[in-house]
């Protein structure tokens, strides 16, 4: 009879403890789950970033050869100026 009441309790904690591995095995595979679940969303958000930020990268390379091509003819536009102010006077004051 003590042999009966041993396994009665043994077994139940034996019981409990299958019991709870099978919950932690499930926790473990819903986490996993869950993870990989962000892991590919992440990857998905990081695709998209790198295409918004290559789009950036390619308008703001436009805009600069923009205005770099606009300082430069203003560079140019002033250069005529000067030179033909130069010319200007240096012409009157060889009449003169």
């Amino acid at each position: 009879m003590l042999q009966g009441m041993a396994d009665g309790p043994e077994n139940l904690v034996l019981q409990q403890l299958r019991v709870m591995r099978a919950e932690i095995a499930d926790s473990h595979a819903q986490l996993r789950s869950e993870m990989n679940a962000l892991r590919d969303e992440m990857k998905s958000d990081m695709h998209s970033l790198r295409a918004d930020v290559a789009s950036d990268l390619l308008a703001m390379q436009a805009k600069n050869e923009a205005e770099h091509k606009a300082t430069r003819e203003q560079v140019a536009g002033l250069r005529r100026a000067v030179v033909e102010y130069r010319s200007a006077v240096l012409g009157h004051g060889a009449l003169i």
